[in-house]
């Protein structure tokens, strides 16, 4: 369990790793009183999310310079992932947020419009120990088929209802999921569920495709199937092949999304020492070798050689590489 007071005593290495400057001291401070005062955290032995938070049909706009979307496939097939997701969010946010401290994230969980009563619960943008209530409203309802699932109704909301006006490079929006997507987003389900008046039918794909135009779009897979398969192949169609990552270990799954976003923002070096505090050095090489290889922003491949200060031929992006 991670806390929001960074209690190491329960990581890998000697928890003696600290990022400097560290972040507002006030901001960390009230997080860790407000975690103390609300107790031990818990995502199970819900009946359901808090439906006057997690409403899809709200709009939602973010001021920061640096907001993230991170999206959870909840279905039965997704099966602890996304327990152990969750249970890293002070992880994921303390982290960032000591590279870029205005960071605000918006978490959305995504279901199966067809079977489940909730197929898509989204917050607000917060940061700090706000995120801990508004994804303690998520519910997990671990239902849907095996696939497809309701990606594309997350899409749509994302074109429909997501501003984020002030970023200052493109925000990244990342999904963890297993399976493919249902082709086609009924209108009455947008109707429904996003509250939205819609006479047609809305491509999955084309939705997908418009999301990855104003987000830095990735797809986070947990390991089934084979390389090359149809779900890869979909989601290739949807955001681009060299967006895809598959991942081997849940427990490092959010890893993989810090290290991204670290490498992109040039602090994955840093990131790379957080990772020693907590994991044996073959999980950093593990997690670094696959970041190391793709370009954060295009998904471009790096030659392994490349040192310094690298420029991606494919997007233009400048790279501080360790």
């Amino acid at each position: 369990m991670y806390s929001w007071d960074e209690d190491t005593s329960k990581w890998y290495g000697s928890g003696a790793y600290a990022y400097a400057p560290a972040p507002a001291a006030s901001t960390r401070a009230d997080a860790v009183e407000r975690g103390k005062a609300a107790g031990p955290r818990t995502y199970q032995g819900k009946t359901g999310p808090n439906e006057k938070v997690i409403d899809p049909k709200k709009h939602i706009r973010s001021e920061s310079k640096n907001p993230i979307v991170i999206a959870v496939d909840v279905t039965g097939s997704m099966a602890s992932w996304p327990a152990e997701i969750f249970d890293r969010l002070p992880l994921l946010y303390n982290t960032l947020a000591q590279y870029r401290t205005d960071v605000e994230i918006c978490f959305a969980a995504i279901g199966d419009a067809a079977v489940d009563r909730w197929p898509l619960q989204v917050t607000t943008f917060a940061g700090g120990f706000d995120l801990e209530q508004l994804l303690g409203s998520l519910y997990g309802e671990g239902a849907g088929g095996d696939a497809p699932e309701s990606y594309g109704l997350f899409a749509h909301w994302v074109n429909t209802h997501v501003e984020a006006p002030n970023a200052e490079e493109t925000p990244f929006l990342i999904v963890f999921g297993d399976v493919t997507m249902h082709k086609s987003i009924p209108a009455a389900q947008i109707k429904h569920y996003l509250g939205d008046s819609a006479i047609f039918n809305v491509d999955a794909l084309d939705a997908w495709q418009k999301v990855s135009k104003s987000w830095n779009t990735w797809f986070l897979r947990r390991p089934t199937g084979k390389p090359g398969d149809h779900i890869d192949h979909q989601w290739a169609e949807a955001i681009g092949a060299q967006k895809i990552i598959r991942i081997e270990d849940e427990q490092r799954a959010v890893d993989y999304a810090m290290g991204l976003i670290a490498r992109s923002w040039g602090y994955f070096g840093d990131f790379q020492e957080n990772m020693r505090a907590r994991q044996d050095e073959k999980k950093v090489e593990q997690i670094s070798k696959v970041i190391k290889m793709i370009c954060p922003t295009c998904g471009g491949p790096i030659p392994t050689n490349a040192s310094g200060m690298f420029k991606c031929p494919y997007c233009g992006m400048t790279l501080k590489l360790s």
